[in-house]
């Protein structure tokens, strides 16, 4: 991190915070790193501080374009301070180590898309598969597994979501109009 923590916090609007400061170095120490790994390295800097407050304060540091979270499929998501250019990565499928490669042609973002459906295309987010020197030669080393989709209770407050309790119905069918303490139709 070349300038000052704070002071690039201060530009981007964003409160300083003791837990934002040590969040924001924990990331720049630790690339690549899961907010589990992050959350015990801010532990180590400053104390106490719970898991929420470390995905809420990665929230907006990602938010504000200060760090750049990476979540490959079926692996937690991983975040760096490396926010500037439009690099990829390469994860190892044995133990999971992810390093940064740069871009796969030419100027961001990076592949051209046959028909790009009328979007404007600004990043592209690409990640190589495949095991990383040292757990090439390992003979039959097996690909990590998938790890479960973490339970809603283990979720970052951000993702937890719960849509809208809606009744079922068959087509063609009316909901009742009930709301508390107001009659149904048919008792009015």
């Amino acid at each position: 991190m070349a300038t000052d923590p704070a002071d690039l916090l201060r530009r981007h609007g964003i409160q300083v915070t003791a837990q934002r400061l040590a969040v924001l170095r924990a990331v720049a120490a630790q690339p690549h790193a899961t907010a589990d790994v992050l959350a015990e390295a801010v532990r180590a800097g400053i104390g106490a501080i719970s898991l929420q407050s470390v995905y809420d304060a990665l929230a907006v540091l990602s938010a504000e374009g200060l760090i750049r979270r990476i979540q490959p499929a079926g692996s937690p998501a991983r975040f760096e301070d490396r926010v500037g250019d439009n690099h990829h990565h390469l994860m190892c499928r044995v133990c999971g180590r992810m390093v940064d490669v740069a871009c796969a042609v030419g100027a961001a973002p990076c592949l051209a898309v046959a028909d790009d459906k009328g979007y404007e295309i600004d990043e592209a987010e690409v990640v190589y598969w495949g095991r990383c020197p040292d757990c090439r030669p390992r003979a039959g080393a097996s690909p990590r597994p998938a790890p479960a989709v973490p339970k809603r209770r283990d979720r970052p407050k951000a993702m937890r979501t719960r849509a809208p309790a809606i009744p079922p119905t068959r087509p063609g069918k009316k909901l009742p109009d009930r709301r508390p303490g107001r009659p149904s139709r048919q008792e009015r």
